[in-house]
């Protein structure tokens, strides 16, 4: 879409500017802890919903898709990618925000674009049917600085704590929101050039060569004792990316809350709520400011070429593959990664990753890698440090990492304060 072609209602909605007033309010919410609230679309982890949300991220491992085989695995169980803890939530009863916090803290950043650049996650337990998961946390760091894409951005930092029904933190997550200003994203043009991924059949053959060699470790097990510093990772790849795989990101329970997806009159109720959120499209109908992730005319008004992913895709297909690689008897300690380009539709992803450290840690046997993602264009677009716990030949079977003290003397203390609600609600 030419900027000539833009209608008024898309060149009100990137009207938004960052405020040096917004900019201190948010500094208000630092190291605030409040019990999330939402409620996503999914609460309670299920056979079924586990298996949906592989299949979303592209991954058929039999530990979460196949409940036969999995009984006979250590879990003895189904088990959850470790990632779908960011998408099942029930609301957790808490305390209110103070009132004198809530009205100055009202409407942030209303208007300005956002997108998650990226995060750190730590798993401590896995996630089985039947288990419900709670989370509180909030904003712990805020940073202000110049874009080259948008010129002055705001990076938020934000920690949610994930808990079971029987108290155990489950996960943290810790993640950067990006907010840019739309115009200026639109203005700087810093990717017009870029143009959509063509292939050949030479190249699909390439990449069909690496998802065939692509295979789950299973049953066989990956020893702490057989690697060494150096060692490479077999490769992977995601992609190319289409708007059927955000279809399937979102069909697989991704992206209920805070913003919504809603049809017929909970759209219209939605629109009414948060109305800056949608703007209109070419037809004139109101629609979600998040479509630029499957609609390109208005990625292209905000200042992107085409449609892009969302950045916790790529997240969650780096631990498919790291899931896949460590098999059955390991386990996914710790995931961070920075994303440093779009993924754009058409792009195709190709992973590799290395050894590059190992260590005995309170019991655990610990191995680092590095990862990293590259584009078709050679450009690298997530780095990300991954740490994974391991047997040992001669030690034994895999140790689970255990939460620290602190933390799970929080979550005891929200999850003590939500069953209190929740008695005294039933009582009523």
């Amino acid at each position: 879409m030419t900027d000539q072609a833009l209608t008024e209602d898309f060149k009100k909605a990137t009207a938004y500017e960052l405020t040096d007033h917004d900019i201190e309010r948010a500094h208000l919410l630092l190291g605030v802890d409040m019990a999330s609230r939402d409620q996503e679309q999914i609460g309670t982890a299920t056979v079924d919903n586990i298996r949906s949300f592989a299949y979303a991220c592209g991954s058929d491992n039999p530990l979460f898709c196949n409940p036969e085989y999995a009984a006979g695995t250590r879990w003895g169980s189904v088990i959850a990618p470790s990632m779908m803890a960011g998408v099942i939530n029930r609301p957790m009863l808490g305390d209110p925000m103070n009132a004198e916090l809530k009205a100055n803290t009202k409407s942030l950043f209303r208007g300005i674009h956002m997108f998650i650049s990226g995060g750190e996650w730590t798993f401590y337990r896995p996630i089985f049917p039947g288990d419900t998961l709670y989370s509180f946390g909030g904003e712990d760091g805020l940073e202000v600085k110049q874009s080259e894409f948008a010129g002055r951005s705001v990076t938020r930092f934000n920690s949610q704590i994930k808990v079971n029904q029987r108290g155990e933190v489950v996960s943290v997550y810790r993640y950067r929101a990006i907010l840019t200003e739309r115009k200026k994203a639109r203005e700087t043009g810093k990717y017009k050039d870029i143009s959509p991924a063509q292939y050949s059949d030479e190249d699909l053959a390439r990449i069909d060569e690496i998802y065939s060699a692509e295979t789950s470790r299973g049953a066989t097990p990956l020893y702490f004792d057989d690697l060494n510093v150096g060692d490479a990772l077999p490769g992977g790849a995601s992609g190319p990316l289409t708007v059927t795989d955000v279809v399937n990101f979102h069909g697989g329970g991704y992206g209920w809350v805070p913003y919504g997806l809603r049809t017929g009159r909970m759209w219209n109720q939605n629109r009414k709520r948060i109305a800056p959120f949608y703007v209109k499209n070419a037809q004139g109908i109101p629609d979600v400011a998040q479509r630029l992730h499957w609609d390109s005319d208005w990625a292209k008004a905000i200042g992107n070429p085409m449609a892009y992913d969302y950045g916790v895709m790529r997240e969650n297909y780096l631990f498919r593959y790291l899931t896949d690689w460590v098999g059955d008897g390991g386990w996914v300690y710790k995931q961070y990664d920075e994303i440093r380009k779009f993924n754009y539709m058409g792009d195709t992803q190709f992973i590799s990753g290395e050894v590059v450290g190992k260590r005995e840690e309170n019991g655990l046997f610990l191995v680092d890698v590095k990862l990293k993602m590259v584009n078709q264009r050679g450009e690298d677009t997530v780095l990300c440090d991954a740490v994974v716990a391991l047997p040992s030949r001669t030690q034994g079977a895999l140790v689970l990492p255990e939460p620290p003290t602190d933390l799970k003397v929080r979550a005891a203390r929200m999850m003590a304060r939500h069953w209190e609600l929740s008695a005294g609600k039933q009582n009523k």
